[in-house]
């Protein structure tokens, strides 16, 4: 047979029950401490002279579905210490009972404290009402900041990246313990000297992985020395990526010559392309002015001064960033333009009924788009020598060129192979880009050297130069195990409990969350 269940397990160690009453929306439960004496706070001695006696009203775990009050009646005793300055003093409990002062059992606190972790104020409020405790969001966030964030173990292999606060205006940094898989850090801003400072009273740390910004590089150069940085693989792929895709705006001008689009009539534009080839011959005129000014020997600072544009734009027209004619997005009517063609040539040229029909087969686009094709169809049709030849976006091409060709139409493979016999630049580059990649990936040390020979004197160099400057962080990521991948990963988890919060809370709080959490 199983044993009884007495009242006083019902209660926390240490206490008996005197009296218990069920009312209608709690239960009250009366109780006393078991020990005889109790040790004074000022100076540790212990008394059992009893002063007197009052009441304590403290909350606890819910019972069968109701709120559960406890009544302690707590002993104040004499304290007899010639040299303490405490005369009388109330009993004291242990923490992991009941803690001095406090409104609620330890395992109470514990509860609240762990649903405030999790959920944050409103959310855990509203869901502790739920499980019958009497705990509001304020309450819940007093209890998660008066915790805080525990000790953490001198980590030695560390991964640093920043975060945003709020995208594009105030960035914060985050500090991982890459062994142990936890967030251990969050510093206030993105600032070398923060998290050098940060890093300099952690001499026990012999790896840094981080991404490829200088902020991060210097701040641990000069806090840690003697520490192997490591880049990021991840982002060493991306910056590859983009370094191609910079390429391919630099040869626009190329591109478009080589497919034959390289003349744009006016006349064949419809209203809004109309306005965007106005911009770019504006644009036109502005980079003319920049790169004549740079080919003088100008530098970009009085470049910016002379003509009023900003440093980005200045810098975009060097890099050849702004020489798109038309904004591409993909068309909402890709699907169905062979439909589309059959139907025009067997005479159903009304753009109304057009789009009433494409309706009928679930088309979801509007009846602007659908007009707007038959209108540039028609004004086509209208000029011997056939349609105006539009080159796609630089970001079009660029992944035209590096996907299997398998995965092509036989319009996007004719559009690709015109574009390498125009620019054999273009394919020179995308080789190199792929074999960085390739070399990541296989961890091979042995070709980088190679690589950065043929890179140097390709359209891809300025990416070749920027890993030249970081060519140590870059050698430590295609050999070392370890790489930034898991930080990213915590600052996924991080943005979940910041937007949780609303955006408003504040770093002690957001740390105390994301790290008490681990």
């Amino acid at each position: 047979m199983g044993q009884a269940l007495r009242p006083s397990s019902l209660v926390p160690r240490g206490f008996v029950v005197d009296a218990a009453s069920n009312e209608s929306d709690a239960t009250l439960i009366t109780i006393r401490p078991l020990s005889m004496a109790s040790a004074c706070p000022g100076c540790g001695m212990r008394s059992e002279r009893i002063h007197s006696r009052y009441r304590r009203r403290l909350a606890d775990l819910p019972l069968a579905g109701k709120p559960v009050w406890l009544v302690v009646l707590v002993r104040r005793f004499h304290c007899d210490a010639v040299l303490c300055g405490r005369r009388i003093f109330a009993e004291r409990f242990n923490d992991n009972v009941l803690a001095p002062w406090a409104r609620r059992t330890a395992r109470l606190d514990d509860i609240v404290h762990h649903l405030g972790l999790v959920l944050g104020g409103r959310p855990a409020a509203s869901f502790a009402r739920r499980l019958m405790l009497p705990v509001s969001n304020d309450t819940l966030l007093r209890a998660v900041r008066r915790r805080g964030s525990p000790r953490f173990v001198p980590p030695t292999v560390i991964g640093i990246d920043d975060w945003a606060w709020r995208r594009n205006q105030r960035y914060g940094t985050i500090i991982c313990d890459l062994e142990r898989r936890k967030t251990i850090a969050l510093l206030p801003d993105r600032e070398p000297a923060t998290a050098q400072a940060w890093l300099t009273d952690q001499p026990q740390i012999g790896v840094v992985a981080r991404d490829r910004g200088g902020g991060y590089a210097t701040a641990a150069a000069r806090a840690l020395p003697k520490a192997i940085q490591v880049a990021d693989r991840w982002h060493l792929m991306e910056n590859a990526s983009r370094a191609f895709l910079d390429a391919v705006r630099r040869s626009m001008r190329q591109i478009r010559a080589a497919i034959g689009a390289a003349t744009i009539n006016p006349h064949l534009l419809t209203a809004a392309e109309r306005i965007q080839y106005e911009g770019y011959l504006r644009r036109e005129d502005t980079n003319a002015a920049i790169l004549e000014l740079t080919e003088a020997g100008v530098t970009i600072k009085e470049i910016v001064r002379r003509t009023g544009n900003s440093r980005g734009l200045v810098r975009r027209v060097l890099r050849g960033q702004r020489s798109d004619i038309f904004r591409v997005r993909e068309s909402s009517l890709e699907l169905h333009l062979p439909w589309l063609d059959a139907q025009w040539s067997a005479g159903r040229q009304n753009g109304a009924e057009l789009w009433r029909r494409l309706k009928a087969q679930g088309f979801r686009g509007s009846l602007r788009v659908v007009t707007e094709w038959a209108t540039r169809r028609r004004k086509a049709d209208k000029v011997d020598g056939g349609a105006l030849n539009r080159a796609p976006s630089a970001r079009t091409i660029a992944r035209l060129m590096t996907v299997g060709r398998d995965k092509l139409s036989k319009s996007e493979t004719i559009l690709v192979a015109a574009i390498e016999g125009g620019v054999p630049q273009l394919v020179d580059a995308r080789g190199i880009v792929a074999a960085f990649q390739a070399m990541i990936r296989k961890k091979s040390l042995v070709d980088l050297e190679p690589w950065l020979e043929q890179a140097r004197s390709s359209l891809v160099a300025p990416f070749a130069n920027g890993i030249v400057k970081d060519r140590a962080a870059v050698s430590a990521a295609i050999t070392s195990p370890w790489s930034n991948g898991q930080t990213e990963g915590q600052i996924t988890k991080l943005k979940l409990v910041k937007r949780q919060m609303y955006g408003r809370g504040k770093l002690d709080l957001l740390q105390a969350r994301v790290i008490g959490a681990e």
